[in-house]
């Protein structure tokens, strides 16, 4: 067994931290749990059992890693890809028709067999419909924007138009779905001192 627990959010500093100014990153590929859904995050039941599905199942793997010898690591943060079909739905903040996938990121230890072993224990346990859903994949977002936010949810937006600005400043266009890695817990966290990292691909 590992002597020491590995901080991915430490090593990949640069992902996972950046500063409050907009920057560039070439982001790899990377293995995710992952679950699709619809609707206002705030109100769908579908995102909050989703969310649960997904913790149980990443620390379930977490855990099979560890008590099979293998890596400690502490579980990845939330992240969120957002969209609408209608992309002013999305711009003017009508959460009831936005589309997004939830996601943690795994290391390479954590493979299939032990993602497929640890949902059919979460599933055995509860929210089975929603394990069902629940899916492993590679994603690579390549070139992207980022920066830190600091600050309630509802109100990224203006922090959201000055990244897209950067973007096209520096020559480049949107591409890609809105990106958020959520570093806080909402649950213990005062919404003024939520981090959020905000991230958009561009091409």
């Amino acid at each position: 067994m590992s002597a020491t627990k590995m901080d991915y959010k430490r090593e990949l500093r640069e992902l996972y931290a950046p500063g409050p100014r907009p920057v560039i990153v070439d982001v790899p590929e990377f293995a995710f749990l992952m679950i699709d859904g619809h609707g206002d995050p705030n109100r769908a039941e579908e995102y909050r059992e989703a969310i649960e599905a997904l913790y149980a199942v990443a620390y379930t793997a977490k855990f099979a890693v560890k008590h099979a010898g293998g890596l400690d690591f502490g579980v990845m943060p939330l992240e969120g890809l957002w969209w609408a079909a209608d992309p002013a739905a999305f711009t003017t903040g009508n959460k009831s028709a936005w589309d997004w996938t939830m996601m943690i990121m795994q290391p390479d230890q954590v493979s299939t067999a032990v993602v497929e072993r640890a949902c059919a224990r979460v599933a055995a346990k509860k929210a089975a419909a929603t394990v069902a859903r629940l899916r492993f994949e590679r994603f690579t977002e390549g070139r992207a924007a980022q920066l830190m936010y600091v600050g309630p949810y509802a109100d990224e937006g203006p922090v959201i138009k000055r990244l897209h600005a950067f973007i096209t400043e520096q020559g480049y266009a949107l591409s890609g779905k809105h990106h958020e890695i959520y570093l806080s817990d909402p649950r213990r966290t005062a919404p003024e001192k939520l981090k959020t990292v905000i991230r958009q691909p561009l091409a």
